[in-house]
Parts: structure tokens; sequence; C-alpha cells
């Protein structure tokens, strides 16, 4: 199954009944996903994932025997398979990957209003396309003190297996939601100042003092190339840039994103 499918419940329904016909029909509601490698599957469980399943390599059978017992641990209905590298290819139609695999239950959407209201510091990425860009904002999120990351609907899919590989589990720390086009006011409600990372005349240098006093502060991130709407831009109360040398107009958003969180950290 494609990761679109995997989170279409109605492409699962066959599958729940074949798992287990008396089960509640509704375990596979929100869909499942797909963690990759000992260190993401052990994040994923640390913060409560409910698991389906465990594939492993036959090369990896030692090393994945912890991840088998914590699986079982969680769900002793978990099944853990041991597999040639030519059997995982057609079970699982990856073609290579690094360390075992497991699926689970993808959990019920967040509520971004529930989300945001004891945050001090929270990001809004706008359609955020690339699977390991989105990886690399949610590792720096984790690792530099975002609350919470906001995600509009076309960013791409935070569980998906290179997004969530490439943030090296951190998608399962940082609470995250999708929100739609009123966001802007969902965050004044909430006491957020905003403030757009964007190439504009007038941006402040992100390391301005005001935007660290913020109490409240909301950066908002756009997609690689075109970086945020207009609109978007608009709707925010500053608009912040990272000062270039040698010519070089901006960075990568992953790696902008890091330097914006560092310097608009709450600082007490």
């Amino acid at each position: 199954m494609t990761d679109a499918e995997l989170r279409d419940p109605r492409q699962l329904v066959g599958l729940a009944r074949a798992l287990d016909p008396s089960a509640d029909p509704e375990r596979l509601a929100n869909g499942l996903f797909v963690a990759e490698s000992a260190n993401v599957i052990e994040r994923a469980l640390d913060e409560g994932a409910a698991p389906l399943a465990l594939i492993t390599e036959e090369r990896w059978r030692d090393a994945a025997a912890p991840l088998a017992a914590r699986m079982a641990a969680a769900d002793p209905a978990a099944p853990a398979f041991v597999l040639t590298a030519a059997e995982r290819r057609v079970v699982t139609g990856y073609r290579e990957t690094r360390g075992p695999l497991a699926a689970f239950l993808r959990p019920a959407p967040a509520d971004p209003v529930a989300l945001v209201a004891g945050a001090r510091r929270v990001a809004v990425l706008e359609d955020v396309t690339n699977a390991t860009n989105l990886g690399a904002l949610f590792r720096s999120a984790a690792a530099l003190g975002i609350d919470a990351l906001l995600l509009t609907a076309r960013c791409h899919d935070p569980l998906y297996r290179r997004a969530s590989r490439v943030s090296m589990g951190t998608v399962f720390q940082v609470p995250w939601a999708r929100v739609g086009e009123g966001w802007p006011e969902l965050l004044r409600a909430a006491g957020f100042a905003t403030c757009a990372l964007a190439l504009t005349d007038d941006a402040l240098p992100v390391d301005d003092a005001r935007l660290a006093a913020c109490e409240r502060l909301a950066l908002v991130l756009g997609t690689e190339g075109d970086g945020l709407a207009p609109a978007t831009i608009a709707a925010c109360d500053w608009v912040a840039r990272i000062p270039m040398a040698h010519g070089v107009d901006s960075l990568n958003v992953a790696a902008a994103s890091a330097v914006a969180f560092w310097e608009t950290r709450v600082r007490a």
C-alpha cells in the first residue's frame, strides 16, 4: 500500500477485517503510518504510539530484539516478522530501508486551539512539501524550544516514513496540528504576535530584540523556493529576515528555521 492509502481509512477496511473480524471497526479509522529505523520506532513507542506490527531483516534480528519486546509489551497482539531483504521488498514495496520497520496506528488529529493554549513559541509551516525539509524542521523545533507546529493543508505528512526518519523521531515529540486559512485569527485570539520570515525591504533582522521579547510569538515559514504567499506576509504583525553575506539571498527553509528558532527563543 502507498503512504497515501495508509492514511485513508477507506483503503484499510479489508485490512481491519483480516486482522480481527470481531475487533472494533474504528480501530484503523485514522489510518496507519510506518516508522523506519530503531531510533524512530523507539521514540514513537516512547510517546505512546500504538503498534500494529514490526518487520526486520535477518541481518538486524539481534539488534531488533529489544524493539520486538517493547512492541509486545505495548500490544501482545502486534506480531514481529524476520524476513530476508528480498521478502521485505515484496511485502513493503520499499526498495531500501535503514533498519527495522514498524507499522503504527495513526493518532487522532490534534486540535490546534488546544495545542497553542499553553505555548509561548510556535511555528506555522505554509505548504512545506519536501519531506526531508519537514523532518529537519521538526528536529530544529524540538531542539530549540518550539512548543508546537501548525501545518497548512498542503504541507507534507510529518508521519511519512522519510520525514520521521530525518527528524530522528522528533515528529512524535513536538505537538503539531493541521490548520485552515483562519490560522492568523486563531493565533491572534490566543495572544500571539506573528512574524513572517520573508525577503521584504522592510523586514527586521531576525535577531531584533523586539521579537525575542514577545511573550508569545509565532514564526511563519513558507514553501521551498517561492516562500510565503503575499497575503500571508500581509496578515502577520512582523516580517523578519536573516542577514546574509557574500550575495546569498536566503537559506533553505529547514536551515532558516533553526536560525530563527534560536534567535527568537524564550530567554527566561
